[in-house]
């Protein structure tokens, strides 16, 4: 988390006071396609690889050629995602799934 200082200055004796809040974090949001978002949505709420190309009736080097490109555009927008929770982290992140989805 990142802090960000402020500095307050009472009126009653001029003492300068700084306080400590949390400071607003944009997250940079990769530009994945529809086709994307949905191999990324299936593979999340999956057992496995071989059945979300079965369901979006694609290869599973398909899938894995999405899944791939996916986690390019993530290094890009500077927020990696190499396994498959930190990447049902990003999709949370970026409200691609909701954990009432799960």
């Amino acid at each position: 988390m990142t802090i960000t200082l402020d500095s307050l200055t009472i009126p009653s004796d001029n003492q300068s006071i700084t306080t400590a809040r949390p400071a607003i974090l944009e997250l940079v949001r990769p530009n994945l396609s529809d086709r994307e978002i949905e191999v990324l949505r299936e593979w999340l709420m999956s057992d496995s690889k071989s059945s979300v190309a079965q369901r979006l009736f694609i290869s599973t080097g398909t899938v894995n050629t999405h899944l791939s490109r996916i986690r390019d555009k993530y290094v890009l927008a500077e927020r990696p995602a190499s396994t498959k929770c930190e990447l049902l982290v990003r999709a949370i992140q970026d409200r691609i799934v909701a954990i009432e989805e799960l």
